[in-house]
């Protein structure tokens, strides 16, 4: 047997023990009065060996236990951070100690009532003389280690990384400030938070492969997860909005790298009667506002690198950007040698490729790399989105705008499409040129009749909220600021063995009642879907 299993059945066992002594290892609730942050901060005024007279009650997580008989210190992390909890025979009571000496371990919820005590180390401590169980743990803690260091563990058991890494805590805890901040900055520009649908009946508002489902209530009605919110926002501004946002969830079915995960969240908003430009300007108050209010500078160190964001950002054509990076100057090569020039650089492009979407790809290729401080990649090649405006000075061009930082492409802008006329002959060429490719683009008809009703010019951006706390929090992956990110599957089945094996046991010996048999569970097959 190894050790860990022995462990998880010691436990179990003194699980066992507890319910015995009458005490319900699982209580229901604990009146917290103190928190140890503010404990340490209150009381930093006691002298070595001094005591304060009020009563204090904190719980929270045993990280660690030492004990020496009549004398253990015990270190309790809770909501706001450690605090020593310094037990003593003396104060206990010799049943109490005895009766924590041999219940409780590392890993283990406690309720510590008692007062405020400088050891004689100098250590601020609650002195206790009441502790209770509130919750046995039966998995040990990760032993000689000071959190987990496996990245794909991890990630996997985030609870476990949350309380043994610290750090991570205080990522997510950015993260939430982060978000208030940009919600803040939109509803104090007089923009109106909205929600949009997540299940839809017509993917689209990029290209994008969707997450497919049913709804049965409804003939088995094919679904598809929002791959983006832009139709239904602007479908609002036809309705009347002139400024509206929502912060959202976004599902695309694609690839997984370290700025890529299938479950994104995402920031969009549409402006009437603006443009592009606007929506640059709006996009680096943002950034500015949220790094003003959380991080109290707009100049961080990201990966090694002193990234500054304060406005304006540089701004830069695709052409210049090819130009100033690749020495390549796309406007006065003909689509033959764009394509020799693809094939080079050993890119997934052929002759049936778009003109505008060859440049792109090349682009992307030789440029993105050198994009390091914040700057707005505008007017791309009219083929790489059929929602967006004609340049009004450049007919092969269109008004969108990728702002990059740190390689790494932010968000989306454009001045958009309003022409329905257009913007119903663009949906049906680009269905048709994706359809070439062997995939389905269907086109939102109710968008395009919502769009000859009507609507004003507009703005409109999409921002990466998980790429903007990686870079405000110096994280390298996505998967460092999701919670939960997506994980290929991994079957441990041990541990549930054992627990399984131990509350049988333990159902026989308390309860004497008869197990209720587990019902069958009926496994799908295996589906394309």
């Amino acid at each position: 047997m190894g050790r860990e299993e022995e462990m998880l059945k010691e436990r179990m066992r003194k699980i066992e023990e507890i319910r015995k002594a009458k005490i319900n290892p699982y209580p229901y609730s604990y009146d917290v009065t103190n928190y140890s942050k503010d404990l340490q901060e209150k009381y930093a005024y006691l002298k070595n060996e001094e005591k304060a007279k009020e009563k204090v009650k904190v719980a929270g997580r045993v990280m660690t236990v030492r004990s020496f008989g009549k004398l253990s210190f015990v270190q309790l992390q809770d909501a706001k951070g450690k605090i020593q909890i310094f037990v003593e025979e003396n104060a206990l009571g010799e049943k109490e100690n005895a009766f924590f000496l041999k219940s409780v371990d590392s890993g283990d919820f406690i309720g510590v009532e008692g007062i405020m005590h400088r050891t004689k180390r100098g250590e601020i401590s609650v002195l206790a003389q009441k502790i209770e169980i509130l919750s046995k743990g039966i998995l040990p803690l990760p032993e000689k280690w000071h959190g987990l260091q496996d990245k794909e563990e991890r990630y996997r058991q985030r609870y476990v990384d949350l309380f043994m890494n610290p750090d991570v805590k205080k990522t997510f805890e950015l993260r939430t400030q982060i978000i208030n901040a940009l919600r803040e900055f939109m509803n104090s520009k007089g923009f109106i938070e909205v929600e949009t649908p997540l299940l839809q009946p017509v993917y689209g508002g990029a290209e994008a492969r969707p997450f497919v489902t049913h709804l049965h209530e409804l003939g088995d009605l094919k679904m598809y997860m929002s791959i983006s919110p832009e139709l239904y926002l602007k479908r609002l501004i036809v309705g009347g909005y002139e400024k509206v946002y929502t912060i959202c969830k976004s599902f695309r079915n694609e690839g997984i790298d370290k700025s890529h995960n299938p479950e994104f969240t995402m920031i969009e908003a549409y402006w009437a009667y603006a443009d592009y430009d606007d929506m640059m300007t709006l996009f680096e108050e943002a950034y500015e506002y949220c790094m003003k209010k959380v991080l109290g500078t707009t100049k961080i160190d990201y990966r090694g690198k002193t990234l500054d964001f304060k406005r304006p950002w540089t701004r830069l054509s695709v052409y210049e950007g090819l130009k100033k990076y690749a020495k390549i100057d796309v406007e006065k090569m003909p689509d033959k040698e764009l394509l020799k020039k693809a094939k080079e650089l050993n890119l997934e492009i052929d002759e049936k490729t778009p003109r505008g979407l060859v440049i792109f790809a090349i682009f992307e290729h030789l440029v993105e790399e050198h994009l390091v401080q914040p700057i707005h990649i505008i007017n791309h090649p009219k083929e790489t989105t059929p929602l967006c405006k004609i340049h009004r000075k450049n007919p092969a061009l269109i008004e969108r705008d990728e702002p990059f930082i740190a390689n790494m492409e932010v968000g989306n802008i454009y001045s958009e499409l309003n022409d329905p006329v257009l913007q119903r002959k663009l949906f049906k060429e680009q269905a048709e040129y994706i359809k070439k490719k062997g995939l389905d683009y269907p086109q939102d008809k109710d968008f395009l009749n919502s769009l000859e009703y009507g609507m004003p010019p507009t703005g409109g951006l999409g921002l990466g909220i998980d790429r903007m706390i990686m870079l405000l929090t110096n994280s390298a992956s996505i998967r460092d600021v999701i919670f939960f990110p997506f994980m290929r599957p991994e079957i441990e089945a041990k541990e549930e063995k054992i627990i399984e094996q131990a509350e049988q046991k333990q159902e026989k010996k308390d309860t004497g009642l008869k197990k209720e048999p587990k019902k069958a569970v009926k496994k799908s097959k295996n589906s394309k879907e």
